[in-house]
C-alpha cells in the first residue's frame, strides 16, 4: 500500500477514536455511493453527522481540511441525500471535518465541527 494510503486508513482510526471519546455512536465507516464516499457516518446525541477525515503529514500546501473544497462537499451532500433516503431517515445532519497531521514531531487533530452546509 502506498505511504498516502497507509496515512489516511491510520488518520482514519485516529479520527474514529476520537469522535468515540467524545461520546459520538459510529454507525457506518467508508459508507460508499457510487463513487462518492463517506468516510464515518456517527450520531451525536439525536443529530446524524457526516464525517470528512484528511490526514496529512505537514501543512506544506496548506491545512489538511483545504482538501474538502466545493466541489467535495458537493459529492458529500450527494452521498448523504443517499445514505438518508436508503436507510429511511429524516435526522438533523451536520457535516464536519477532522484534519490531522501526522509526523515525527506528534499528532495534530483539528476537529471543525458544522464545517459547512448543504445550500
Amino acid at each position: 500500500m502506498a505511504h498516502h494510503n497507509e496515512l489516511g486508513k491510520k488518520g482514519e482510526k485516529l479520527a474514529q477514536e476520537y469522535i468515540k471519546n467524545k461520546g459520538y455512536s459510529i454507525i457506518d465507516i467508508n459508507w460508499r455511493f457510487d463513487k462518492d464516499e463517506i468516510d464515518i457516518v456517527a450520531m451525536d446525541g439525536n443529530e446524524l453527522v457526516i464525517v470528512e477525515v484528511k490526514t496529512r503529514s505537514n501543512d506544506f500546501f496548506g491545512n489538511p481540511e483545504d482538501a474538502v473544497d466545493y466541489k467535495k462537499e458537493k459529492f458529500l451532500i450527494r452521498a448523504t441525500e443517499s445514505y438518508l433516503e436508503e436507510n429511511n431517515l429524516d435526522l438533523e445532519t451536520r457535516f464536519d471535518i477532522i484534519a490531522i497531521i501526522i509526523n515525527k514531531e506528534g499528532t495534530k487533530i483539528n476537529h471543525i465541527y458544522d464545517a459547512f452546509y448543504p445550500e
